[in-house]
């Protein structure tokens, strides 16, 4: 794996965790770590060691404290703007496609960029003393990596209109209580409990794992019906693997499965 100058890459297990390393900016997202960010993604999606990807910052204060203000505030024209969120959309957009589960493990400040890459992951987990929050409004700005988007379809309006309108930090028992964390816990017991999490996930058959994240993601923008027919398409797909013969034996054989992911 490439060496990276704001991003720890580390393999372990089929768990791929990628550290956002910019302790000193509290892990604040600019071009060359979008980038870095962007370069490890594509590595991982093909990465046949690699069954799921875990999000996380450096350090005990920030998961991703936003964006660079620094270069936000260089910029000269509406479209160098709208070239950046473009940027920051396609690069979130990968976490969000993924054919592998990917989970941000908030374990500290998530705010702006950062709460939208968190927005981006399949699941989320994150530290009692997190603090999440879309504070754009604030500084003159409204959320650009595709949050007010992802915040509805996660959560629901109401909440997406309070958190962007607001700019207000939310606790991490708020954010789980309204859907956007699914699971919270103590910070010394973080990275284990996000990690048996994942685990458990990688223990289920894998291509059903795929099948099933990939109705839930093309299903979102559908009516019930629609979704249903991809639903339906999907379960004959998996009905016809071999991960369905062996879960089946296993189940009434009463023995753990063992399966090969075809």
């Amino acid at each position: 794996m490439t060496q990276y100058e704001n991003l720890l890459v580390e393999t372990a297990g089929g768990i791929a965790t990628l550290t956002i390393n910019r302790p000193k900016v509290m892990n604040a997202l600019n071009a060359k770590t979008l980038a870095e960010l962007a370069h490890a993604l594509d590595a991982l999606e093909v990465a046949a060691d690699v069954r799921a990807i875990v999000v996380t910052g450096s350090g005990e204060k920030a998961f991703i404290a936003g964006a660079d203000i620094n270069e936000l505030k260089a910029m000269s024209s509406a479209m160098e703007a709208k070239d950046l969120a473009f940027y920051g959309q396609s690069v979130f957009a990968r976490l969000d496609r993924s054919a592998k589960p990917t989970v941000a493990m908030i374990n500290g400040f998530a705010l702006g960029g950062g709460c939208e890459l968190a927005l981006a992951c399949t699941l989320r987990t994150a530290s009692k003393t997190a603090r999440m929050g879309l504070p754009e409004v604030s500084l003159g700005i409204i959320p650009g990596y595709g949050g007010t988007q992802r915040l509805s379809r996660i959560a629901g309006v109401g909440v997406a209109r309070e958190w962007v309108l607001t700019g207000d930090m939310f606790s991490a028992e708020e954010a789980h209580r309204v859907g956007v964390v699914n699971r919270i816990f103590a910070p010394e017991e973080l990275k284990e409990g996000t990690l048996k999490m994942v685990t458990t996930i990688l223990s289920r058959g894998p291509v059903a794992v795929r099948l099933a994240l990939e109705t839930i993601r093309r299903g979102q923008n559908m009516s019930q019906q629609e979704g249903e027919i991809i639903e339906s398409d999907m379960f004959g797909l998996a009905s016809t693997t071999s991960d369905m013969k062996e879960g089946m034996s296993a189940f009434l054989e009463k023995r753990p499965a063992k399966f090969s992911g075809k």
